[in-house]
């Protein structure tokens, strides 16, 4: 029998879609313990005895299991339930931090945050992968090395956002941490005052690593990165509810329904249309996870997303008790056939939530009930009391939500009055726009050097052939994407996985072969990298010092390299310290297509250790910058697809990894040094006794 193969790139996996529901008398509903959505039905008919199986299933799966519920119980972390909107970020995201001044800007992170999604109430703090892996740090080297982060973290809580911290359980290669992972994710979340701890690539975190974060912050939450098994739901708050299908009409989340106080977060990372996960999370009660930086792609959301998301958050954040205790009724038979409904009863109000899955608005009711006396019914996304027919306009995809509550209550209430006079003005803001918002890739030109130029010149060289041509790239498919370009090296590539499910191998991970131009630039590339003695002789000569000093030279001792070590690369400089050496030399850094063209050529070689050289392409989409670096390096962390580059040793020279920029103390590597290369033309006379 034939294997079936892959599922087409943007179709769900079996294991993603929603799980339909036995309806059947006495059928065994236990197959729906390790679902993610729970399918509604096809027939509008069979509602009723679908809710009913719901609830048999939720009371025979408690009574299977017995859920320990402290957790929800707990003040401590009662946040959770109303974290409705959760904001993973790139640590270095150019709205996160200033490049150029080298310090991070949460003020501007939280405006834009409330200006385009309606704020944010919890962010994850993303730091280690796609860098990790390049050299032996860890994934907690990876904070405690960063400046200013405790400065960063405080200030977001300030504005009110709850701090989510990663752990990278696959981080296995680089220097291990005597006291274990689970101590070293405590110290973190104990040293940032951190509210959670993000599970990567895990649906729960083991007992230990639960034991260990509540013994250093009782608030914090754990949150796995998918459906948590029912055996864990009493300790894990949070998850995510990632590449989750739903069914034509809205399903239901199987860990929400199970435990209505567990907070789950939709994301369909590389989606351009985020309207069916923002339906299902308010059909649920549930949250949604803003992604628009993945790993340095950009996938950003479009304009009438964010206003769908605008529109029900202040609605989820006012009612959030009513979501997570109150008595919920999934697709309720009150609502209009064309805009299905979940049911929401609070002790004095009853609240109904609506979705419009058509691409054309809706006109008309909103529920097929008749009015009772002494209720106003009141729209809450338009900001609008609703007549006696209970009609409105729901945009297309769009959401709204009916209150029913007393009128004396309506009268009194000045928090619902702030409501709906601030949701008037947020749907005068609406917008039916889902174009991408792109973002080019573009080159950046090398900045100008604060070194004086000089004409010392770099040594022997080798110089490519000449003329343009076409070449062949070699590159690691990761989600990072590569350089902005397609596999012809013209059309726009701005991410990889465009509107696909989940990427797996193999799509994933593997080596990518493309074509790229390669224009002749008459440049001659230096035979070696630049050594320790070559850079110290640099620093007496121009007392060179860079802006941000951490990790500058990290390797030396005393403001020098080790005995016998001068012949070594030079390690531990960044991008603009290798360039301000190659100004000083009256030259400049190797572009990359330089570079390979030159390890072609006879003469072309390396010193010892390997490492990985830098070239002067760096790009930026305005939101991520990232150099391309040749050659491969010793060194490396090893035994995870997840880290930079998992095969240390030497590259072959078509070879690229595409490294995101962060800040200098990051980007300050043991396996990272640069040779320098100048125009044919221009070439100064070098001095070869004092090069070699």
């Amino acid at each position: 029998m034939t294997e079936p193969g892959p599922a087409p790139l943007g179709e769900p996996r079996p294991a993603d879609r929603p799980t339909p529901v036995p309806l059947e008398p006495g059928a065994d509903l236990s197959v729906l313990d390790a679902a993610k959505i729970l399918a509604a039905p096809r027939d509008p008919a069979d509602r009723p005895a679908w809710r009913a199986a719901l609830r048999r299933w939720r009371e025979e799966a408690r009574a299977r299991l017995a859920p320990d519920d402290a957790a929800y119980r707990r003040p401590e972390l009662a946040w959770a339930r109303g974290c409705f909107s959760v904001c993973l970020a790139w640590l270095w995201d150019g709205l996160l931090y200033d490049a150029e001044r080298g310090a991070f800007t949460p003020q501007e992170f939280c405006d834009h945050a409330e200006r385009e999604f309606g704020g944010f109430d919890a962010v994850v703090l993303w730091h280690a992968y796609p860098v990790i892996g390049v050299d032996r740090r860890n994934q907690f080297d990876l904070y405690r090395d960063v400046p200013g982060i405790d400065g960063l973290v405080a200030a977001l809580k300030r504005r009110g956002l709850r701090v989510i911290v990663d752990y990278n359980p696959w981080d296995t290669g680089t220097r291990r941490e005597a006291v274990g992972d689970a101590a070293a994710v405590a110290d973190v979340v104990r040293r940032f005052g951190a509210d959670g701890v993000f599970l990567d690539t895990l649906r729960e975190g083991d007992t230990g690593l639960r034991d260990a974060v509540r013994a250093a912050a009782p608030g914090a939450a754990l949150e796995g990165e998918s459906a948590v098994p029912l055996e864990r739901v009493g300790d894990h708050v949070m998850s995510w509810a990632q590449w989750m299908a739903d069914s034509e009409a809205p399903g239901v989340l199987r860990t929400t329904w199970f435990e209505q106080r567990h907070m789950q977060h939709h994301t369909r990372r590389w989606h351009r249309d985020r309207s069916a996960e923002l339906h299902s999370a308010w059909m649920n009660g549930a949250g949604v996870l803003v992604w628009e930086n993945v790993f340095g792609s950009w996938v950003g959301w479009s304009a009438r997303d964010r206003a769908l998301l605008r529109a029900v958050l202040p609605v989820q954040r006012h009612f959030r008790d009513t979501f997570a205790l109150g008595e919920w009724t999934p697709l309720t038979d009150e609502a209009a056939p064309a805009v299905p409904a979940s049911r929401w009863q609070g002790p004095d109000h009853t609240l109904w939530t609506l979705v419009n899955r058509s691409d054309a608005p809706y006109r008309g009711p909103l529920l097929d009930i008749a009015p009772r006396p002494g209720l106003r019914y009141l729209d809450l996304v338009a900001g609008a009391e609703l007549g006696p027919d209970l009609a409105a306009e729901v945009p297309a995809r769009g959401a709204a939500a009916v209150l029913a509550v007393p009128a004396e209550r309506l009268a009194c209430d000045g928090a619902l009055a702030d409501l709906l006079r601030a949701q008037r003005g947020e749907r005068a803001r609406w917008s039916d726009d889902t174009a991408f918002p792109h973002r080019p890739v573009l080159r950046r030109p090398a900045p100008a050097s604060s070194v004086p130029a000089g004409a010392r010149g770099i040594g022997r060289t080798v110089a490519p052939r000449r003329g343009d041509r076409r070449t062949r790239v070699l590159h690691r498919v990761r989600e990072t994407g590569f350089d902005g370009l397609g596999p012809d090296g013209r059309a726009p590539e701005p991410a990889p996985y465009v509107d696909a499910w989940k990427p797996l191998p193999p799509r994933l991970h593997a080596i990518r072969e493309v074509e790229r131009d390669a224009p002749d630039t008459g440049a001659e590339v230096a035979v070696r990298e630049v050594g320790n003695a070559e850079y110290a002789r640099f620093l007496a000569a121009t007392g060179y010092r860079p802006r941000s000093p951490e990790g500058f030279l990290a390797h030396w001792r005393d403001g020098a390299p080790a005995p016998g070590t001068g012949d070594d690369p030079v390690t531990h400089v960044d991008l603009d310290d290798a360039r301000a050496y190659a100004a000083w030399c009256g030259a400049r850094l190797p572009t990359e297509h330089e570079w390979r063209a030159a390890a072609g050529e006879l003469g072309f070689q390396r010193r010892s250790p390997l490492v990985w050289n830098w070239t002067e392409s760096e790009h930026t989409d305005g939101r991520t910058r990232f150099a391309l670096l040749k050659g491969g390096a010793d060194g490396g962390a090893h035994g995870s697809e997840w880290y930079a580059d998992p095969d240390p040793g030497p590259r072959p020279a078509e070879y690229a990894l595409k490294l995101l920029r962060t800040h200098p103390a990051i980007e300050r590597s043991a396996t990272i040094g640069f040779r320098c290369a100048v125009d044919a033309a221009a070439d100064p006379t070098a001095d070869p006794k004092e090069q070699e």
